[in-house]
């Protein structure tokens, strides 16, 4: 698969990983904001996210019972990572992955060294609820900020400290938020107040470049891959959110920055859902 893709309406790849005892809500939040977006809200065929399970075994048990079918192993997984704009990482039981040191936490690992070593293809990278943890974990947050359910801040601390003094990395700014945006790209807005990237007042005015053309813009421009290969993890956009409601607010973000603000929103309509904005607090216009 190229790394800039030739028809900005195609859809989006997404992995989505399941482990056993993880959230519901974690994953079906984000799932169904994905599947609602479309590039042309005037297209059902149009379907902006093609998305793909990846889990440890064929059946994955959620923490509330529910049985949920993976598509691929994570073996299969570690190998086609490169074709994936994204990845999504649901939380849950998070002390029992972090223990063990299992899967997902490999995975994501693994998707931060492909950017870094690949940084011509824009990937984000969404951890939901404590799935932050694991992030934390593999020194993924170092230097960066994000956030966690509430009830999980201080672990959240002890974990980035850990790591960063073993990586003799730079501390994570952990934040009181709905959900974190690093290496954000922003694309649409005239408006400062009414821009959903923008929390700074002091930036350069916008591109005004819109979601998927912005991504494909972004991919083909030479000094912007030379920028981004310089940043944390490649420039790779990393996102953490709060509790499991938080990870759909998180989710109607990367479909406003990777597909339209509109389509963000007529998503949110549908859904009958009030977003609730987090922050970005480091941003590229790249």
């Amino acid at each position: 698969m190229s790394a800039i893709r030739e028809d900005v309406n195609e859809p989006i790849q997404v992995l989505m990983t399941m482990h056993d005892n993880m959230n519901l809500l974690d994953f079906a939040g984000p799932l169904e904001v994905l599947n609602h977006a479309q590039h042309d809200l005037n297209n059902p065929e149009s379907k902006a996210f093609d998305v793909t399970f990846v889990g440890p075994e064929e059946h994955v048990l959620t923490a509330q019972g529910v049985t949920l079918a993976a598509h691929i192993s994570y073996k299969e997984a570690h190998k086609r990572l490169k074709e994936f704009d994204l990845l999504v990482v649901p939380g849950g039981k998070a002390m029992d992955i972090l223990k063990e040191q299992a899967e997902p936490t490999k995975l994501v690992k693994a998707y931060s060294e492909v950017q870094a070593a690949d940084p011509a293809r824009e990937r984000t990278l969404l951890a939901v609820d404590t799935a932050a943890l694991f992030l934390a974990q593999q020194g993924l947050l170092e230097g960066l900020g994000a956030t966690i359910h509430p009830d999980y801040y201080i672990k959240l601390e002890k974990e980035c400290q850990e790591a960063a003094a073993r990586d003799m990395g730079e501390r994570t700014d952990v934040m009181e938020e709905r959900y974190v945006v690093n290496n954000a790209r922003f694309d649409l807005g005239e408006d400062v107040e009414e821009n959903p990237y923008v929390f700074k007042k002091g930036r350069k005015g916008s591109t005004a470049r819109k979601g998927s053309l912005a991504r494909k813009e972004s991919n083909a421009r030479y000094e912007n891959l030379v920028r981004r290969k310089s940043l944390k993890l490649g420039g790779m956009r990393v996102i953490t959110s709060g509790g499991s409601v938080s990870g759909i607010d998180a989710s109607l973000y990367l479909v406003s920055a990777l597909v339209s603000l509109e389509c963000a929103q007529e998503v949110a309509r549908l859904m009958q859902y009030d977003w609730v904005k987090g922050v970005v607090v480091d941003a590229i216009d790249v």
